[in-house]
């Protein structure tokens, strides 16, 4: 079995309030110069590293991070502030916005330490938001983008009718508290036999191992304040992607945002068997190798400019 090493960083985000210190973990084969660099974004109630870099024993490549080291990509994610390894001790509800805040300083850092001018970024649920907001602000930073369990508007996702119902609980707290019956609810609340218990298990260990409660701005975000991005300003090559079962990633929802995006190098995808978490499906492979086909889909041999 090729050798994966993981190495962790850290940098500062600035900020009117002092210094925020971000935590970063990067994955790589052999040496990680002058390979594709992928940024994994994680979403609302869980860490980077559970969702992109999980081990389940008797369950093979349930680290995408490993699993893309080993086709010849280095691997970056990033905890937001307020999520696992970060720092924590702003007074803030760390938003969507604040998020993609977050992605500038972390790519600000791997561009200084790597020389990683532009990244394949992925996001998930309001993993997603972040990375498109971040691409709207930085297109020069993201030369491919998927969007994963994304939402536009809000229109048609029962999930989000559910949510908006704690919506004052929401804006009057900054935290939410998690527990392991609430990463069940992830698996249980769309298609309950989409994913394997013992993959939730050891996803929940590996969340709860870091937090114990998550930042409320992406859910009030989701709740009140789409959209948060404008598809006419994502410029960059963009698959999206939608779980068979998502409640968030409703489909005409993601269809009129996916036409207006103005890039012609686009893809639509609809994942059979997948509910909302895509990585801790039982699908989870064949997500990896959308994701694959897309990050080293060769650049067009003619384009409508006639280039």
């Amino acid at each position: 079995m090729t050798q994966v090493t993981g190495q962790e960083h850290w940098t500062t985000k600035k900020t009117p309030d002092g210094d925020v210190r971000l935590f970063l973990w990067e994955k790589y084969v052999g040496s990680p110069e002058g390979k594709p660099a992928v940024l994994w974004v994680h979403g609302s109630s869980m860490a980077s590293q559970p969702t992109f870099d999980l081990t389940v024993p008797g369950r093979p490549d349930s680290s995408v991070m490993d699993w893309f080291a080993e086709r010849g990509f280095v691997c970056w994610c990033v905890d937001m502030e307020g999520y696992g390894r970060s720092d924590k001790h702003r007074d803030i509800f760390c938003d969507i916005a604040n998020g993609a805040d977050d992605l500038a300083a972390a790519s600000d850092y791997i561009f200084a330490t790597r020389g990683v001018r532009s990244f394949l970024t992925y996001g998930i649920s309001s993993g997603a938001l972040r990375a498109a907001l971040f691409a709207q602000r930085h297109p020069e930073r993201v030369s491919r983008l998927a969007l994963d369990a994304f939402v536009w508007t809000g229109e048609g996702a029962p999930t989000l009718e559910q949510r908006r119902k704690k919506l004052p609980e929401f804006m009057a707290n900054k935290r939410r508290p998690i527990d392991r019956k609430f990463v069940y609810s992830i698996f249980e609340r769309d298609h309950p036999d989409c994913a394997e218990k013992r993959v939730v298990d050891a996803f929940a260990d590996a969340i709860l191992a870091l937090d114990d409660s998550m930042p409320n701005g992406t859910y009030i975000d989701m709740c009140s304040k789409l959209p948060v991005v404008d598809p006419t300003k994502i410029t960059v090559p963009t698959v999206v992607l939608r779980g068979q079962f998502d409640g968030i990633a409703a489909m005409d929802d993601l269809i009129e945002f996916f036409k207006r995006l103005p890039s012609p190098d686009k893809q639509f995808t609809v994942m059979n068997g997948i509910s909302h978490a895509s990585f801790q499906q039982k699908n989870y492979q064949m997500v990896y190798q959308i994701l694959h086909a897309y990050f080293t889909q060769p650049a067009p041999a003619y384009t409508s400019d006639g280039h």
